[in-house]
């Protein structure tokens, strides 16, 4: 996670520390890509803190840890999962130009429950976000991912994800919200894993490239493997 660890907004699901954050650290994406090199990885999964006190929702950034990791190593796949820079077209172009092997951005939970889960954003920007993206480049794959048991229903859950598809995302991930404190949004029900692997199949029928259903399921849950299964529907796609 780059650019700090304060939140400039104050999700109702999230542990995140909200508050004024501190100027950005210029040498963190040295620092990360350094970090990456160390530890091996061939997939990086980047992703920040909400930074609506940037003038560019701190997409220079992402743009810069993208670079400096594909300079060091050129076969390193780096997904980013960004916030929504508060709908800037110009922020999300930066980080798409960098070419990101995927841009995730989760709309976390259904319309009907932002006010209560997700109040300083927009389910229409983040949808816009996704949509966008593909404007920009459309071969980058795009991701999205959900929270279940917030309080949202079948159908509303189906109908997020038509509006995904609609807008272009190729992979989606669907996991059990569990609470990280009193203070925070409550556990509204435990969806069980036979509903989770319907949701699975709905998604895959829908046309996702890449999947991901399950308690345990997180935004960056097999990411690797979801790219690799993404890739194939395109290679697929183009030699049909």
């Amino acid at each position: 996670m780059i650019l700090g660890n304060i939140c400039t907004r104050n999700c109702s699901f999230c542990l995140v520390e909200p508050g004024r954050p501190l100027p950005p650290d210029l040498d963190e994406p040295r620092r990360l890509c350094q970090a990456a090199k160390e530890l091996g990885l061939k997939y990086v999964v980047v992703t920040s803190v909400c930074r609506d006190d940037l003038p560019d929702g701190g997409s220079s950034a992402f743009a810069q840890t993208i670079n400096i990791l594909r300079q060091d190593s050129s076969d390193t796949r780096v997904e980013v999962l960004v916030p929504d820079f508060l709908g800037s077209l110009p922020a999300l172009k930066k980080v798409v130009t960098a070419r990101p092997s995927v841009l995730n951005h989760n709309v976390e939970t259904v319309p009907r429950l932002y006010p209560t889960v997700r109040a300083q954003a927009a389910y229409l920007r983040s949808l816009e976000l996704l949509r966008s993206t593909k404007a920009l480049d459309r071969g980058l794959l795009t991701k999205s991912g959900l929270m279940l048991g917030l309080g949202e229903t079948e159908g509303e859950v189906i109908g997020v994800m038509e509006d995904l598809r609609r807008a272009g995302c190729d992979m989606v991930t669907l996991g059990q919200y569990l609470r990280p404190s009193l203070k925070h949004h409550e556990v509204v029900r435990y969806v069980t894993p036979g509903e989770f692997t319907q949701y699975g199949i709905i998604a895959r029928r829908m046309g996702f490239s890449g999947v991901a259903s399950g308690p345990s399921v997180r935004s960056s849950f097999g990411a690797s493997e979801l790219f690799d299964d993404g890739m194939s529907c395109i290679r697929e796609g183009q030699t049909a």
